[in-house]
């Protein structure tokens, strides 16, 4: 969306890749960086970020006076801390911004806990092509979240990419499907370059052309609504050298692979959500 006329407040809590990359993203969507404040651990790295993108720096214990969307993009190890920190600075003020997590495997229900009520709060899964403005993420609203709510963190999360609703218990699948999904293509890639050397093709060679391919196969697939499966058997010449190569895919079951592979990590995702539990208690007369 356009930034032009719209006058939203986002904080990020994280300076990390992708907590950098958010803020780049808005600047680069057209959003003003005197709306955009950084808070991080490490000064020098939040001054980095800061300069490069001309925004603003803060800390969990000077919040911004106004801030309609707050990023948390921290390491999951860290969330704890950042959520009493969170609490506390809440508390002592009006603020009551939509708290955006992209923090893998830390349920709304669980950072809802450290909050006063009724902060909202909206949960996302986005994967690393969000560093190219290029991501596809996935969000889940909390139980204070509204429609509104959710609208507003749509139109921040746009501006890195496609954005896309999902029930909260769906989002361990969406990690596996497109959280780890990059590496799958990564993995992918490396393996055809590895083949193509071995047929005798320099490196470089094999890099130009699997890159190629694979950037340009991409691209086909994101035109209007076509089927992966057509675009296959439009390649795939009958008794041609595609259908060759094919016909060894199938047979090695590689469908059954990626089946398999997708639910290891999606089981790994949810053993690690509960690695995080049970949560710290909340505040005395903050329960709700």
């Amino acid at each position: 969306m356009s930034w032009e006329h719209v006058r939203v407040r986002v904080t990020v809590i994280g300076v990390g890749r992708i907590g950098e990359a958010l803020v780049a993203g808005l600047c680069r969507a057209g959003m003003s960086a005197e709306s955009i404040t950084v808070i991080g651990r490490s000064v020098e790295r939040t001054s980095d970020v800061a300069h490069r993108h001309g925004v603003r720096v803060a800390d969990l214990r000077n919040l911004p006076d106004e801030c309609d969307v707050l990023v948390v993009a921290v390491k999951p190890q860290q969330i704890e801390e950042v959520l009493t920190d969170l609490g506390s600075a809440f508390r002592g003020s009006s603020l009551r911004p939509v708290v955006l997590s992209v923090v893998a495997g830390v349920a709304t229900e669980r950072i809802e806990q450290f909050l006063p009520s009724p902060v909202p709060v909206v949960r996302a899964m986005p994967n690393t092509p969000l560093t190219m403005g290029a991501a596809v993420t996935a969000i889940a609203g909390g139980a204070a979240a509204t429609e509104h709510d959710l609208r507003l963190v749509e139109s921040v999360l746009d501006s890195v990419g496609e954005v896309l609703r999902v029930p909260e218990d769906q989002l361990d699948a969406v990690t596996a499907v497109s959280g780890s999904g990059p590496a799958y293509v990564f993995l992918v890639a490396e393996m055809m370059i590895d083949a193509a050397m071995s047929l005798g093709l320099e490196r470089v060679t094999a890099y130009r052309l699997v890159t190629g391919t694979l950037a340009g196969s991409s691209a086909m697939l994101g035109v209007g609504d076509v089927d992966p499966v057509a675009l296959r058997a439009a390649v795939t010449s009958p008794a041609g050298t595609t259908a060759a190569a094919l016909e060894v895919f199938e047979r090695s079951d590689i469908r059954h692979t990626f089946q398999r592979a997708l639910t290891a990590a999606r089981d790994r995702s949810l053993k690690l959500s509960g690695m995080v539990r049970p949560p710290l208690a909340p505040a005395p007369g903050e329960q709700h």
